[in-house]
């Protein structure tokens, strides 16, 4: 085992291999209840019930096969699931059109499954042939180093948004949680102390890891975890009810999706989707945005995990590309959206992960998850939004290294740094920075041919955020 996962040769052992892959499971597998729930915008009524627990099952069983291929393909600690505004952009997409216009439901989702298909079978193209890998390695140096930091703000924002120590304001947008004001309203144990919880975390990293003690990140989940309980005196609820109906369902209207007839006559025929060119433009911007989203995220992970090449790349980058499009197309077989290497993986990196191992743990805790209740739901948000941001706080070093002086590397950057949490997306920071590289670089007669690539993208972002609402 040591010698298939390179684990020594990686400064690794087993024991933290399977503590950096259980770190991961806990920081993303809310997934496993949120996807369900974004296609299906938190419906569970008839068939739209029928959808959820279709897609509560092919989610993990995607995120299992996904991650495994990650294992033992690429042999990287990286963990891959269901991608997160993708699957809300899928049901706005396809499933809300079918409720507007009054048909079937499971008719709309079905045929989002053939888009799904088709962008994944393009990502398996542009992979196995070298394609997505030329294209992430053309991105400038700039971009290559704001990238990680600008992920390092979205996980970071994911986390203090899960747990309300980030509140939405309606004349700032966003605030600090209102820890006095929700002590008078009467609910504090709701919307406080998941983020007072969640901050003990955080501070009780920094300490352990300041002082050196193996597996830090898991400490503070299970510790606050515990906690949490406690001060809430609570207990985890084992709902075992649903687990055949949800199998009964996946059979049903999941599995069976992209291979009827009118599933494909449906994506195509214009009545529910606005026809063929409609479908293409689709099909191009999950291609874009899963994409853009993986690379992203490779390149954090790995610049996190000291596994780059000395061009600044990620080792294995082209398995890495073709086990993601792989998962893509055997999601939209199994009956859910686009999966994409998560951007959680960096918890786990930053526990120690750094081979396969800890993907096969992640991807082993994601199978049980078929027959118990969710693992997600017995851990709070609480406990795994410190490790979201102490990772968020580890990826920020690498923006240090950016060029601040030259106006053609830093305002990229920048746009690329701070557009990643503020539009709720890596991969629009990546695009709008790709613009900003372009335009710059035109305007001050620096352009030369290595610059035709990151052009490219550039044309195909701005046609996308002017073409396609997400």
């Amino acid at each position: 085992m040591d010698k298939f996962f390179k684990i020594s040769e990686r400064g690794s052992n087993v024991r933290t291999e399977i503590i950096a892959g259980l770190t991961t499971f806990f920081a993303m597998a809310y997934i496993v209840i949120t996807n369900p729930n974004q296609i299906t915008s938190f419906s569970t009524d008839g068939p739209m019930g029928q959808i959820w627990n279709a897609v509560y099952v092919a989610s993990i069983l995607v995120a299992v096969i996904g991650t495994l291929l990650m294992a033992f393909y690429a042999k990287m600690p990286f963990a891959q699931a269901c991608g997160m505004g993708l699957n809300s952009f899928f049901f706005v997409s396809f499933v809300l059109p079918a409720l507007l216009n009054g048909t079937d439901p499971v008719a709309g989702y079905q045929s989002g499954l053939v888009i799904i298909l088709l962008s994944g079978l393009i990502f398996l193209i542009l992979s196995v042939t070298g394609l997505r890998s030329k294209i992430a390695r053309a991105l400038p140096e700039c971009l290559k180093k704001a990238i990680p930091a600008g992920i390092g703000l979205f996980i970071a924002f994911i986390g203090f948004q899960n747990v309300k120590i980030i509140e939405p304001n309606q004349y700032t947008m966003v605030q600090f949680n209102d820890f006095h004001g929700h002590f008078v309203n009467g609910d504090f144990m709701q919307a406080s102390l998941p983020a007072l919880l969640a901050i003990v975390g955080l501070l009780l990293i920094a300490v352990l890891e300041k002082l050196r003690v193996k597996g830090a990140i898991l400490i503070s989940i299970v510790g606050i975890t515990v906690l949490y309980y406690v001060v809430t005196a609570t207990t985890p609820n084992f709902d075992m009810s649903q687990v055949g109906q949800a199998f009964q369902d996946f059979g049903s209207v999941g599995i069976t999706g992209v291979f009827q007839g009118a599933s494909w006559q449906i994506a195509f025929d214009g009545f529910s989707l606005g026809g063929i060119l409609s479908a293409v433009m689709l099909i191009i911007t999950f291609c874009l945005v899963d994409m853009f989203d993986t690379i992203g995220t490779l390149y954090g992970t790995a610049s996190q995990a000291n596994m780059l090449d000395e061009n600044g790349d990620p080792i294995d980058v082209d398995k890495c590309m073709t086990c993601d499009s792989v998962a893509t197309v055997t999601g939209a077989v199994l009956g859910t959206s686009t999966c994409t290497t998560f951007v959680e993986s960096a918890a786990g990196v930053g526990a120690g992960g750094r081979t396969g191992l800890t993907s096969v743990v992640t991807a082993i805790c994601f199978f049980l998850c078929l027959f118990l209740t969710p693992i997600a739901q017995l851990v709070p948000a609480c406990a795994t939004a410190p490790a979201l941001i102490y990772v968020g706080v580890l990826m920020l070093k690498g923006f240090s290294k950016v060029d601040m002086t030259d106006m053609r590397s830093a305002v990229p950057a920048f746009l690329a740094l701070v557009m990643m949490p503020l539009t709720y997306s890596i991969s629009n920071g990546i695009g709008i920075g790709c613009i900003a590289y372009t335009l710059i670089t035109l305007c001050t007669g620096k352009y030369t041919k290595k610059d035709i690539p990151v052009t490219v993208i550039a044309v195909l972002f701005a046609l996308r955020f002017c073409l396609v609402t997400m």
